[in-house]
């Protein structure tokens, strides 16, 4: 199977997006997609969510990246079937293939959560600096887990940034600082926003007292080295939970 194969089982069709969704995605570098996740798989991933945060304490995302004012998991493929949606919904994997040309593999699965009083990041893209306009190499897609809000930390874009080769850097002098033309992505604990990661984008300051919570699996082009390299970290018995389909769109069907 292939990974053409694998979305075509997946529910992948050419009408999966409509023309209105593609064109905004490819003109603004996002595109959100409201109700994704019934409000019960928010909660069953919610709550899978903290007990992990719980039993991993102060290893919790080591496996990729751990970030000062959050809290961030990885690896989290293997750490229970509710997250198996992140690489099965047609209607982001549609998105996701869009921008990659049909050559996609999840890099990695992460949660992040903005803490109380911290989650500000520098604007920045998920990649250096693309040379060839349009040849795009990664794409995101964040998983909401809480309303997204001015107030929370939700992510803000620069939209169609994407469409330029400059990186954030060539044209601020303080990435941190509020850009013109940025946009905050609110949105219900349900959506997901998929953005082409070569667009600029950073999380924003969480002013309220709660965390705010959202899944990011993010996807590369077959050929790179993920971020978190599925065939070396995917247990045998998540691998027997996994048909076939999502096993190639996790690239360890070694084709």
């Amino acid at each position: 199977m292939n990974i053409a194969q694998a979305l075509y089982e997946l529910g992948v069709r050419d009408d999966t997006l409509t023309p209105a969704e593609i064109s905004f995605l490819d003109t603004e570098g996002y595109l959100p997609l409201r109700g994704i996740l019934t409000s019960e798989q928010v909660s069953k991933i919610s709550n899978r969510q903290q007990e992990l945060l719980d039993e991993e304490g102060d290893k919790a995302g080591v496996e990729v990246h751990q970030e000062q004012g959050t809290s961030r998991l990885s690896d989290l493929i293997n750490k229970g079937e509710v997250f198996y949606i992140t690489i099965s919904h047609p209607r982001v994997l549609a998105g996701i293939s869009h921008v990659l040309n049909g050559d996609m593999k999840l890099s990695s699965l992460n949660s992040r959560a903005a803490l109380p009083g911290q989650g500000l990041q520098s604007l920045h893209a998920d990649w250096g600096r693309l040379e060839t306009p349009g040849n795009f190499q990664v794409c995101n897609s964040i998983w909401l887990l809480d309303e997204f809000t001015e107030e929370n930390g939700a992510t803000r874009v620069v939209p169609g940034a994407h469409l330029d080769t400059r990186l954030p850097g060539d044209e601020m002098l303080d990435t941190s600082a509020t850009h013109p033309q940025e946009k905050i992505l609110l949105g219900e604990a349900g959506d997901v926003v998929i953005f082409n990661s070569h667009t600029w984008h950073g999380g924003t300051l969480n002013r309220t007292n709660r965390p705010r919570r959202a899944l990011h699996a993010y996807y590369t082009r077959h050929h790179h080295p993920a971020q978190l390299d599925q065939q070396r970290y995917l247990r045998p018995e998540t691998a027997l939970k996994l048909n076939e389909a999502q096993l190639e769109v996790l690239g360890v069907n070694g084709e």
